[in-house]
């Protein structure tokens, strides 16, 4: 049975709209998916109360899982928590999406500040014509330089000017993880720790992220993102055992590729571990469209 609890649209940083983006999930015959755009709830809330909400209670699938992906600090580090099967109407999530709205705006005038420092004139307003109605993010500032020919392609954008540790990497304006677990935990949701690997800790460092995060309320921990080797994969099961947390799975789809992953992971075998998943299932034994968990 192939699932996805981490996904992205258009409206953050991914290249489908959310229907696109459900129609490739149902085409693909995935049975749940969670749209986890950064920093923002517009892509599910489109499909699950908007004009798609007939097109996703269709019977074929796949079932639509409320999520996001917030972006917050710890340890002088940006990391990412999914937030899923959350109110999104609720109070703390109305707080959270505002919080990091407002955090993005000025996160993106730093951004520009400094690259109009380096010569790029007009780097926000190219940048926000760019993302249109969608969450700005660097993205948008590298597609920008790219239509201008400031660089050659996203890769040389973020390799010189916008990745980890360049100039236009700002992480100051995030709120701290404990906060971002907070509001997930308060409006329903559970909270998970994204692609867990991708910050390069030490074994050490990564136990004490997961004890921090499990100290706010966060009970889960994504074992499967993207490309991934089965040691990897194996590394990451024995931690989510060690703190006896629930796991969590997901392509990180962003758009179709040669190098892309596509929305679909097929559920792994548990061996003691719990999935997230089991909470949307009508009973713990319950089949999902004539397929045995």
């Amino acid at each position: 049975m192939l699932i996805d609890f981490h996904t992205h649209t258009a409206a953050s940083d991914g290249d489908l709209s959310p229907r696109e983006l459900v129609e490739l999930a149902r085409a693909r015959e995935l049975a749940m998916l969670a749209i986890t755009d950064h920093d923002t709830v517009a892509g599910y809330v489109e499909m699950s109360t908007g004009p798609g909400r007939e097109y996703t209670q269709n019977p074929a699938g796949p079932r639509l899982i409320p999520g996001v992906e917030f972006s917050c600090r710890w340890s002088g580090t940006t990391i990412h928590i999914l937030g899923l099967g959350m109110d999104c109407g609720h109070s703390a999530m109305r707080e959270a999406l505002e919080w990091l709205n407002l955090a993005r705006t000025e996160r993106g005038r730093k951004i520009a500040e400094r690259l109009e420092a380096l010569g790029f004139n007009g780097a926000l307003d190219g940048a926000l014509a760019e993302a249109g109605a969608s969450q700005l993010g660097r993205p948008h500032f590298s597609a920008w330089m790219v239509a201008n020919g400031h660089v050659s392609d996203h890769n040389q954008a973020f390799d010189r000017y916008l990745g980890q540790g360049k100039t236009g990497d700002v992480k100051a304006f995030w709120p701290e993880l404990a906060q971002v677990v907070e509001w997930i935990v308060a409006a329903g949701g559970v909270a998970v720790i994204a692609h867990p690997l991708k910050y390069k800790f030490t074994r050490m460092k990564l136990r004490r992220l997961v004890l921090d995060f499990m100290a706010a309320g966060g009970q889960a921990i994504e074992i499967m993102s993207g490309y991934q080797s089965a040691d990897q994969t194996g590394q990451l099961r024995r931690l989510a055992s060690e703190f006896a947390l629930e796991v969590s799975v997901g392509s990180d789809f962003h758009r179709e590729g040669p190098y892309n992953p596509l929305p679909g992971v097929e559920i792994p075998a548990l061996d003691g571990l719990r999935g997230v998943w089991e909470r949307w299932l009508p009973t713990p034994s319950c089949a999902i469209g004539g397929r045995p968990l």
